[in-house]
């Protein structure tokens, strides 16, 4: 079988070459692209003679698709498909593979990194010190001892409610399937109103669906403490971006913390979070992390084992 993969998903060139002898021996081609470039014309280029595929998280729809009648098997090096047209692959009988579980530790940490940032300011601070700023009258706010609401309790939800935990919060939890190891953690499974409208926290863990996109609305915002901040690591659309932005400015909540947007960065100039205040901004770095792409490479080198 041809092998493509169409961008360099963490490979070294010398571990490329190496998964080349690997996969010669067993009669395979792999072919390694060591650029990412995300327009349809290249990626048809790449991937038009391909049996299998592997990508990250380049969106691959049936502009795309469509064009490659050989293709078998895509190997998505990435948790989340939203980016994958399924409804085609299941049509045609592609075969779909993620690499779940590869980024739990890697988007928990920055969850918790970004509550302290917006708590304690440090993104702000730096910017500040560097212009000649002193400490001043800030104070900063502490973890320990806050009510966190975790939105989706799969394995990267219940990684960051234990981080919370030893850090000494109480963490509550909304999710559409209620775990049993979740409860025995002694975290309360609550109504999403109520958690949105007692923690002070709220940490985004849901996939993008129909049902969650823009789960955190309007409404749900509204019933939120004033000194509340939200905390977006999962995916943008499920936040409404323009309400979140309002409440930031009005002073109806105090802070927020995003790595995940309704496109890939960069950002269009008049995106409602830029201006926004008290809020920081990551460019969807919670999986990037050299031990998740190690742990990436293994995953979806093992889902080649399913290959004839």
């Amino acid at each position: 079988m041809k092998i493509v993969a169409v961008e360099p998903i963490g490979i070294s060139e010398s571990r490329a070459q190496e998964i080349r002898q690997e996969l010669a021996l067993k009669g395979h081609e792999f072919v390694w692209y060591g650029d990412r470039k995300e327009d349809a014309a290249t990626l048809i280029e790449r991937m038009r003679d391909a049996e299998v595929v592997m990508i990250s998280n380049i969106p691959v729809r049936e502009e795309v698709l469509s064009q490659c009648p050989k293709l078998q098997f895509l190997n998505v090096a990435f948790t989340g498909l939203d980016h994958i047209d399924m409804a085609y692959c299941q049509e045609h009988g592609i075969q779909v593979k993620n690499a779940s579980g590869y980024a739990t530790e890697a988007v928990a940490e920055l969850a918790v990194g970004l509550m302290i940032d917006v708590y304690r300011k440090i993104t702000f601070l730096d910017g500040s010190i560097r212009q000649g700023g002193v400490r001043g009258a800030f104070l900063g706010r502490e973890l320990h001892g806050k009510t966190v609401g975790i939105v989706g309790t799969g394995a990267i939800g219940i990684r960051t409610a234990q981080l919370l935990q030893a850090f000494g919060c109480k963490v509550i939890a909304w999710s559409r399937t209620q775990k049993p190891e979740v409860v025995a953690m002694g975290i309360p499974y609550v109504s999403l109103e109520e958690l949105m409208r007692t923690s002070d926290i709220i940490s985004l863990h849901v996939p993008l669906t129909a049902e969650t996109n823009h789960l955190i609305s309007r409404e749900l915002l509204a019933v939120c403490k004033p000194t509340a901040i939200l905390i977006n690591t999962a995916r943008g659309n499920v936040v409404d971006m323009d309400a979140l932005a309002e409440c930031l400015r009005d002073g109806k909540i105090a802070g927020a913390g995003i790595d995940v947007y309704e496109k890939e960065p960069p950002l269009p100039e008049n995106h409602p979070l830029l201006n926004a205040p008290n809020c920081v901004l990551v460019p969807h770095v919670g999986y990037a992390t050299r031990e998740a792409f190690d742990i990436r490479i293994d995953i979806i080198l093992g889902n080649l084992e399913c290959i004839r």
